[in-house]
């Protein structure tokens, strides 16, 4: 029985050059390797929101490929991933990136009304004139100072709700760590 489901890690294949020592930047396989971080978020979103589609509920789905902000968290789980992976921000910023991110989400998720992550998980709106339209007021009333705030201004967030959202995004990091490192040492194979 498959329980969750993993998408996308890398893409491959790619190969990266150190021009200095004019050789690949990696050793293992000649040099190949999967594509990962930034540049694969976009291809990752739509592969978790077809993903979503194409799975019964019961799955869950790891929403995995450049993960760096609480920002990048929300749309894998508006697109409707259960839990998000962090991997080359993690290799890049060290563990502190997870509390860092967990913020970000938990504000981005305060400014909208959100109390829980099923309040918008697998809630992607569909495009519209509207929407496009508050999204660019929105970014024109940042670059102004005036901040981002939703439509309906931020919500109030009660010390028992951040609380259950803090314990919640924390034990669902703690659990991809805990599956990564079971990985990483063959004790599982994901």
């Amino acid at each position: 029985i498959v329980n969750y489901v993993a998408s996308i890690n890398t893409i491959g294949n790619c190969l990266s050059i150190d021009t200095v020592a004019e050789m690949p930047t990696i050793r293992s396989k000649g040099g190949f390797a999967g594509l990962s971080g930034r540049a694969v978020k976009y291809t990752a979103l739509a592969n978790v929101k077809k993903m979503r589609e194409l799975l019964v509920a019961d799955i869950d789905i790891v929403g995995v490929g450049g993960v760096f902000s609480g920002e990048d968290a929300f749309e894998m789980i508006l697109c409707g991933a259960s839990a998000v992976q962090v991997g080359t921000c993690h290799w890049n910023e060290g563990p502190k990136c997870f509390d860092r991110i967990c913020q970000e989400l938990k504000d981005l998720m305060r400014s909208k009304g959100y109390n829980s992550i099923d309040d918008f998980k697998g809630k992607l709106k569909e495009w519209s004139r509207e929407g496009a339209s508050l999204s660019r007021a929105a970014r024109s009333n940042q670059k102004k100072g005036a901040g981002g705030a939703s439509a309906g201004g931020p919500a109030v967030a009660t010390k028992a709700n951040v609380g259950i959202e803090n314990q919640l995004i924390t034990a669902v990091l703690m659990i991809l760590i805990a599956v990564l490192l079971a990985d990483k040492f063959n004790v599982i194979t994901i």
